[in-house]
């Protein structure tokens, strides 16, 4: 089946390309509301964030009604050990077997360490999990990190929660092009503007939580987000026309009707 038909990991489809964070919001209830207006099947959260020992009691899970796929991050681990050690907790848990990967030892910008990235990526597929690395940007280590198993591959558009979009348009597009799993776009967004542009450049689906929790009004900015991955899909399997260096008439001379010689003008 091609990317372009149908979003699937881990051998399950997805009927939405928007995957969204449960953190930052302002309370529960506007959570609950942003997850219904967009249309999200994948929720994730940090792993450190849950009570592993009362996963059904959890403040954070119970909260969220419907029926979901949750994807834990092992957000705050600084080597690939720290991370692996994380997700096996979580699976051990019951809280589920998909894993998004994240490493960063740099507190400041929360840049993913790619080396550690990628040793974390080869150890949990060796162990089962459905695993989603969140990456840098490089054409290169998402190449490695598909061919180390990964279900995905997740490249930041810009530092997480900075909301300055897509910073290296090429890369994300080359990335998309040469990717035979799904390109999930998580990281850096600000807008729908920056959503679209995403998907037009091949993405297959995006990745947020501070662009919607942090909005002045997060329900009407989950939707939005929702249709700009609908509308940048569209753009994308549409065809945009090329750009060129000067203007083309819409219509052409030989289509022009003289005024004057229209059918029922009187001079």
């Amino acid at each position: 089946m091609s990317r372009e038909d149908a979003l699937v990991i881990g051998g399950r489809k997805l009927s939405s390309r928007f995957f969204l964070g449960t953190g930052l919001f302002p309370n529960p209830f506007v959570q609950k509301e942003a997850i219904r207006a967009s249309g999200a099947e994948v929720l994730t959260f940090a792993i450190r964030r849950v009570n592993l020992d009362a996963v059904e009691d959890d403040s954070i899970l119970q909260h969220i009604e419907g029926s979901f796929t949750f994807l834990p991050n092992t957000s705050g681990a600084k080597t690939a050990e720290e991370a692996v050690r994380i997700a096996r907790l979580a699976r051990a848990s019951g809280v589920s077997d998909w894993v998004k990967v994240e490493i960063s030892a740099d507190p400041r910008t929360l840049l993913p360490d790619p080396v550690e990235t990628l040793k974390a990526t080869e150890q949990l597929v060796k162990e089962g999990f459905t695993v989603l690395p969140y990456t840098s940007d490089d054409p290169v280590l998402c190449k490695r990190l598909e061919e180390a198993g990964a279900a995905a591959v997740m490249p930041g558009g810009a530092p997480i929660g900075t909301g300055l979009g897509i910073l290296n348009p090429y890369n994300i597009g080359l990335i998309s092009e040469q990717a035979r799993v799904p390109v999930i776009v998580d990281a850096g967004l600000g807008s729908a503007q920056d959503v679209v542009l995403a998907m037009e450049l091949g993405a297959d689906g995006i990745l947020m939580n501070t662009p919607v929790a942090k909005a002045k009004d997060p329900v009407r900015m989950a939707r939005a987000m929702a249709l700009a991955i609908e509308a940048g899909l569209l753009s994308r399997q549409a065809g945009r026309i090329p750009k060129k260096p000067y203007a083309t008439a819409s219509s052409g001379h030989e289509t022009l009707i003289s005024v004057s010689s229209a059918p029922g003008f009187a001079g």
